[in-house]
Order: structure tokens, then C-alpha cells, then sequence
């Protein structure tokens, strides 16, 4: 729940000044709004996700603070790869994918570099994290 708050917040807040606030998190890693599809709802749903921008596409890690579960929004992208991002003010259509066992090898020394959490995240949870490709459509 709290989780929640907090992104509704942030999303409130990064549209509202075109990512000047919400745009950082902490240590200077960047953040993108990822709106999906619920999968039962059919309705928008954005949530503000860490990047690395790789060319013209953009690496996020469905990471949920570790937790136990996959967090709903890479859920929803798993029942529909059609998805939006903004960064700054600026919207983009992409195609979302889970990154290939090798890519996300090649990427995580990348991902941990920006934001070293990630591999405190993996080693508290049984299950493997995704590493999420978007690519534009």
C-alpha cells in the first residue's frame, strides 16, 4: 500500500514539472514513467521505474524492492508488450520483452553500476529478476 501511495505520488509530481521532480532517484539514477495495460482491467496503469538508456532503447528491472513477487507492472507487460514511457515531457510508444539470460548478463554490471541495489534486491529473493527491453515500436 505504501508502495502504491508512493508512486502515485511521484508519477503526480514527475508529469507536473516534466520529470524536474521524481525524475532522480537516489544516487542520480534516472526515471522514466512505464504506463501498461492491466492485465484484468484493461486500464492505464504508470508506474515511475530507475532506466538505463542503451541506444534507442531503455533497460528497467522489475526488481519490487526485492520482494517475493514480480511487481504488477511487468505482470501487465507479460499480457500485453504494448507500453508507454515518458521521460521528462516527452512520450514515447515501445515494445517491452524480457531480456534473454545473456543480455541480462551483459546488463547488470550496467544496472548495478547506476543503481547497486539491484544486486542486494536479487540476492534477497528466490526468485530470478527480470531485466526488461523496451524498444520502440
Amino acid at each position: 500500500m505504501v508502495i502504491r501511495i508512493m508512486s502515485t505520488l511521484n508519477v503526480f509530481a514527475y508529469r507536473l514539472s516534466k520529470g524536474k521532480l521524481g525524475g532522480k532517484f537516489l544516487g542520480g539514477a534516472p526515471v522514466l514513467l512505464l504506463t501498461t495495460l492491466g492485465r484484468k482491467s484493461g486500464q492505464r496503469r504508470t508506474a515511475p521505474v530507475l532506466y538505463l538508456a542503451d541506444g534507442d532503447r531503455f533497460v528497467v528491472v522489475a526488481s519490487k524492492g526485492g520482494f517475493s513477487k514480480h511487481p504488477f507492472w511487468y505482470q501487465n507487460l507479460e499480457s500485453n508488450p504494448s507500453v508507454e514511457i515518458e521521460i521528462g515531457g516527452e512520450r514515447r510508444k515501445m515494445t517491452a520483452r524480457r531480456a534473454s539470460d545473456a543480455e541480462k548478463r551483459a546488463l547488470w554490471p550496467k544496472l548495478v553500476a547506476m543503481y547497486r541495489d539491484f544486486d542486494d534486491y536479487q540476492a534477497r529473493t528466490k526468485r530470478d529478476i527480470p531485466v526488461v527491453i523496451l524498444s520502440p515500436l
